[in-house]
């Protein structure tokens, strides 16, 4: 019973862990929202919800365009401007790019987040997504093929 009990409680503590993780913070408030928003898109891509990845493209092209980051901004006006997957996952992928280049250049003060990639997004050429979690839940699939990728590089 005491081994039920205490594997138990290390199941529950592991899974209050895994809850509790801190996403990331910038110290620009305007990059904070940037990735928050980026976050959310790829959070609607993972779920097939394209008028979600449609509202969120827009909000993020507002907010990257205030960063005077044109590129970024032009990929999620392409985003907010489509309402097929396809074509949304595809300029996300762009965008995806040019967040990371943001990311790298603005370290996070706190939090971590990830770089995963997917081999076979973009017909086999591969892309890259950022993630506030270690679990892979693939934004160029959605539930097709939610598992599909790998982590490429954790970011403190």
């Amino acid at each position: 019973m005491k081994k039920a009990f205490l594997f138990l409680a290390v199941n529950s503590l592991s899974v209050i862990f895994i809850f509790a993780q801190e996403a990331p913070s910038f110290k620009e408030a305007k990059m904070n929202l940037a990735y928050q928003q980026y976050i959310q898109l790829k959070d609607a891509l993972v779920a097939s919800k394209a008028d979600d990845a449609k509202r969120m493209g827009g909000q993020l092209q507002q907010t990257l365009l205030s960063m005077n980051n044109k590129k970024g901004s032009n990929q999620a006006g392409k985003i907010a401007a489509s309402s097929k997957l396809d074509d949304q996952r595809l300029a996300f992928s762009e965008l995806s790019d040019e967040m990371n280049n943001l990311v790298k250049a603005n370290k996070p003060v706190s939090g971590t987040l990830y770089l995963e990639y997917c081999p076979m997004a973009n017909n086999d050429a591969g892309a890259y997504w950022l993630s506030n979690e270690k679990e892979i839940k693939n934004p160029y699939f959605g539930s097709m093929m939610l598992k599909c990728g790998s982590v490429k590089e954790t970011i403190h």
